[in-house]
């Protein structure tokens, strides 16, 4: 894997670097996904990481798009 380009906190869009545990913020609002209680508006359930949301998930709080989350 290539060194980690980008600053601190931030993922660019590659899910491939995330760990399973990872919590990410959203830039936009500050709500934070947990993978360990998952997204009940969505309908996403605990366990499931950051990397695996599907494509059309977006911030339950104010619709961010997920490749402007930061790792926490």
């Amino acid at each position: 894997m290539e060194p980690f380009q980008g600053f601190e906190g931030s993922y660019l869009g590659n899910r491939e670097v995330l760990q399973a545990g990872s919590r990410l913020e959203c830039k936009i609002c500050w709500w934070v996904y947990d993978p360990a209680l998952g997204d009940p508006q969505w309908q996403i359930p605990p366990g499931t990481p950051f990397a695996d949301l599907p494509p059309h998930w977006r911030c339950p709080n104010c619709d961010c798009e997920p490749d402007q989350f930061l790792v926490v």
